[in-house]
């Protein structure tokens, strides 16, 4: 970055201080990552300079030959990593993708049923702060009260009652596998079109870890961080029988110019997780989660639905005490970095929660092995609990992150 600390010296500070606190604290939020550096390196290079509004053969603007091979390479790696007939690659955001098969499938006021964002959901699946739920009719299906696990019998009964034009699955919170050949059943009794937002659990999709949406689902959107490992953005995968609206819908429906450098790192993304390298990455991902959630559990905190199948790990904070805002405060105070997240059944606003998210994908990309996640569960209990002083589980903390250097 010299170029960037003899022009800009005040931005250049920020972005040391922002490395300076990727590269020390321990990251544990469940929807971040560490890319490598072939995807940073595409991510700031001079594809940036193109605008290339249109798709691969069919542009509004000249000198597009090359900007089609990369964003055509994107789609073809898509494609083949997921098994999907179609692959729209120029989605900014899972906001984005999720709002473009919208305005591709639905009219102001349609019927869609999808995760209540207080058991798992997202926003953009009906919350009434979201346009999703401000344009379109939603209702929503939760998890059972005991269980914590999702009622596929309620998701039927209210399919049934509401009959949706979408039947929405995918979750930002939820730690156990979602059964899509199920809501593949719910959708084709009631006549609607399934999708599903992977955007969580693409990459142990990819990896043959959890089931895969496109064999079921009418139209998969998902993002291309988190799990994925590549750059912020995201893409869709549809049918053939979707793919003209979708593509309309993006461009010219939702969005303008496409970032062509994101997508090239997208493309990088989509090769890295066709290799034998990132399955046995992404097995190491659940098994860092299994020993950080049975862990935190042995240390009498309460984990939402008892444990985790995935990537992420749900705690109840509130059965020690405890906010979601305050352990987030507490646990950042010695450099480990989470999220409040609301829990089943939340007493609390969005802002206080009764509990917090915790992901494995970033610090086992870093090289983190199941002792360490023990470790890191200890640490983070003694800090809930009070234990220990912060002094030295700060100490603990910088070990780890001395062991396990972030490039």
């Amino acid at each position: 970055m010299e170029n960037i600390k003899k022009y800009d010296s005040d931005l250049y500070d920020i972005i040391k201080r922002e490395e300076n606190r990727q590269e020390n604290n321990i990251e544990l939020i469940a929807s971040e990552n560490f890319v490598s550096k072939p995807i940073l390196e595409a991510a700031g290079s001079i594809l940036t300079n193109k605008y290339a509004e249109g798709y691969p053969n069919r542009r509004y603007y000249g000198g597009c030959q090359f900007i089609d091979e990369a964003e055509q390479l994107a789609i073809d790696r898509a494609n083949a990593l997921f098994g999907s007939e179609h692959a729209n690659v120029q989605p900014h955001s899972g906001s984005s993708a999720n709002l473009g098969v919208y305005f591709a499938l639905l009219r102001p006021g349609d019927k869609v049923l999808g995760m209540n964002l207080s058991e798992g959901g997202h926003l953009t699946h009906g919350s009434p702060v979201s346009i999703s739920g401000s344009y379109f009719n939603f209702s929503h299906y939760g998890v059972d009260p005991k269980t914590e696990l999702i009622d596929y019998d309620n998701v039927y009964e209210i399919a049934m009652k509401e009959k949706p034009k979408i039947l929405l699955a995918g979750a930002s919170a939820y730690s156990r596998k979602i059964d899509f050949k199920k809501f593949k059943d719910i959708a084709d009794e009631v006549g609607a079109i399934f999708m599903v937002d992977m955007a969580h659990i693409a990459g142990l999709v990819a990896a043959g870890l959890h089931q895969n949406p496109v064999e079921y689902a009418d139209i998969v959107t998902s993002t291309s961080h988190k799990t994925l490992r590549g750059p912020r953005g995201a893409f869709i995968l549809s049918n053939k029988k979707y793919a003209k609206k979708i593509d309309k819908a993006i461009f010219p429906g939702t969005q303008g110019g496409p970032l062509e450098h994101i997508i090239a790192a997208k493309a990088i993304a989509f090769k890295e997780a066709s290799t034998e390298e990132f399955k046995k990455y992404q097995e190491q991902v659940i098994k860092n989660a299994k020993v950080l959630s049975e862990t935190i559990i042995n240390n009498g905190i309460r984990i939402v639905s008892g444990g985790t199948d995935n990537h992420l790990v749900l705690l109840d904070v509130s059965s020690i005490g405890l906010t979601g805002k305050d352990a987030e405060h507490m646990l950042d105070e010695v450099n480990i970095t989470v999220n409040k997240n609301t829990i089943p059944n939340e007493k609390l606003s969005p802002m206080v929660t009764s509990g917090i998210r915790l992901g494995t994908p970033a610090m086992t990309t870093r090289g983190l092995v199941e002792e360490d996640m023990e470790q890191i569960g200890n640490m983070i209990s003694d800090v809930l609990l009070k234990r220990k002083e912060n002094s030295e589980i700060k100490n603990s903390v910088k070990e780890i992150v001395t062991k396990y250097p972030l490039y």
